[in-house]
């Protein structure tokens, strides 16, 4: 069973300001028409939203959080609380400030219409640069996680939303 207290939290989107540290970066960066965001709902959590277009070369909509130190070492596994729409996201992991670096990502797709906490173990995420894995990358340090991100991509054409309270290591 999981132990609350052991959990190091990233983000807990009860507080509206969660979402401020969080900017979009959707396929308009290689000439895609998709669009995203997170906002914070009333309820008490985020929703990652949007809509994805196969329009123009696209097909991915992602948020990702501004550098800071969130990482914590000894950590081996990521929790999410969420709601989902039966669509596959990934949670992106990246341990530096650059804009375009190596990224380890992990899909999960949540059961629509009821919250859930899903557990990705750190193991899992894949080292990957532009969509693309990378042979022989360093495995992901929890101690140097700098920025967290939510993507919808597979070619998953149409309106989107993935609500979400929190996102943990443990």
């Amino acid at each position: 069973m999981d132990d609350p207290e052991a959990r190091w939290t990233l983000f807990d989107f009860a507080d509206p300001a969660s979402v401020d540290a969080w900017t979009p970066i959707d396929d308009s960066v290689m000439g895609g028409i998709s669009r995203s965001r997170l906002r914070h709902d009333p309820a008490g959590h985020a929703v990652f939203e949007g809509n994805v277009s196969l329009e123009r070369n696209g097909g991915f909509a992602s948020v990702r959080s501004s550098p800071a130190a969130r990482g914590k070492a000894g950590k081996q596994c990521a929790i999410l609380e969420v709601r989902g729409d039966a669509r596959r996201f990934k949670l992106n992991l990246l341990a530096q400030d650059a804009f375009d670096g190596l990224n380890y990502q992990a899909t999960f797709t949540p059961e629509p219409d009821r919250w859930q906490s899903m557990r990705i173990p750190l193991a899992e995420f894949r080292p990957t640069f532009r969509g693309r894995e990378i042979a022989g990358a360093p495995a992901l340090d929890p101690a140097r996680i700098r920025q967290v991100g939510l993507m919808i991509a597979e070619r998953q054409a149409g309106p989107f939303a993935l609500a979400i309270r929190r996102i943990s290591l443990a």
